[in-house]
């Protein structure tokens, strides 16, 4: 898919990004070394998922750094002599407070194109005839950064938002909205507060978000400076998403429309709060899920960045079971024994970050 030999133009970019052991950082991580950028890489510990860290850190012109984010010294040692930098926040500490600081840091290192992973503020929005809507805790505060990178003057930046991830499902792990009951006929039931006809924005964040990031880098900021782009390849309601999940992983998935169910999931309160604040809005199909007039571009412009997207269905088949497989499901371990050992064809791999983690839901 990418040449053999680095680009000449790329040979001596340098690309920053943080916390590179989340699923959208690790994308871009794998292919902009492919293609010839320096990747320095932040992350809080490499021991916090060796296997991970083990792979990045093996690539060509790729640098995993420690450090926190709350240190100055450090986030300006991080963006020195960079070029471009994709920049993903996490809840881990003030989040608002490091991303302005890390906004402030590029623009005083010189970064040509600062590309920053935003999030709708719900409370912008006014329903029709009525009041606003309710504010997603964890997606305001990612707007409130991209709101403070806009007035930086000189500050080159391009604002992505990601759709639900793919990556989210699993039948073990506790994911609240997203995990997969065994239903015990051979298939699964989800269990989720969407409204069966709510629009729901897809995206396969692993396999999708690096190679639509280095095109965005690719075309520069004449084009994709200021801009908002949903970052979405598929758009389907619950039903059809868990049709699409049934082809691909060939057991019945079905999809039940119920109340948030987290009292048995280990969630700290502010997590809490993003959840109930997600479902209320997920029950409406008449709440967007995007800033008005990003929806509307969902999924051309996506697709436009990267035409070779791995669909729902085409994870469900070739992703799903290898990350069944690693977190120890049920299903699949019966499945390896019923058939023999299927190692070879379902290899364990580490998983970026335990689902729920990172979840834009």
């Amino acid at each position: 898919m990418f040449a053999n030999q680095p680009s000449p133009r790329r040979r001596n970019q340098t690309l920053v990004v943080v916390n590179s052991l989340g699923r959208q950082a690790s994308s871009l991580i794998r292919v902009a070394s492919a293609v010839g950028y320096t990747v320095r890489g932040q992350l809080r510990s490499c021991t916090r998922n060796k296997l991970l860290s083990t792979e990045l850190t093996s690539l060509p012109n790729v640098t995993l750094i420690e450090g926190s984010l709350e240190d100055p010294s450090f986030i300006g040692e991080l963006f020195a002599g960079a070029n471009v930098a994709f920049i993903n926040t996490t809840s881990w500490g003030d989040e608002v407070a490091i991303g302005k600081s890390l906004a402030v840091a590029a623009k005083k290192a010189g970064v040509k194109h600062y590309i920053y992973s935003s999030l709708t503020d719900h409370s912008t929005i006014a329903r029709q005839g009525g009041p606003y809507l309710d504010a997603l805790p964890l997606w305001k505060t990612k707007f409130e950064v991209e709101k403070f990178a806009r007035e930086i003057f000189g500050l080159d930046a391009t604002f992505v938002y990601a759709g639900c991830y793919n990556n989210n499902f699993s039948s073990v792990l506790p994911v609240p909205m997203w995990q997969l009951e065994d239903n015990g006929e051979g298939g699964f039931l989800w269990k989720a507060p969407f409204h069966p006809d709510y629009p729901i924005p897809w995206l396969d964040t692993e396999h999708d978000v690096g190679p639509a990031i280095l095109q965005i880098l690719k075309d520069g900021v004449r084009k994709w400076g200021g801009m908002r782009i949903p970052l979405a390849f598929e758009v389907m309601n619950p039903i059809q998403a868990a049709e699409a999940f049934t082809r691909g992983l060939g057991r019945r998935v079905t999809y039940i429309q119920c109340p948030l169910e987290i009292d048995a999931f280990p969630i700290p309160q502010g997590y809490r709060d993003q959840l109930y604040a997600a479902a209320k809005l997920f029950e409406d199909p008449k709440n967007p899920y995007f800033l008005p007039g990003m929806g509307e571009r969902c999924p051309d412009v996506a697709r436009h960045l990267w035409q070779g997207w791995r669909s729902l269905e085409e994870y469900a088949r070739e992703v799903f079971p290898v990350e069944e497989k690693a977190n120890g499901a049920p299903w699949i371990l019966q499945l390896l024994a019923e058939e023999g050992d299927l190692g070879e064809s379902f290899p364990a791999t580490p998983n970026n970050e335990a689902n729920g983690t990172e979840v834009d839901a």
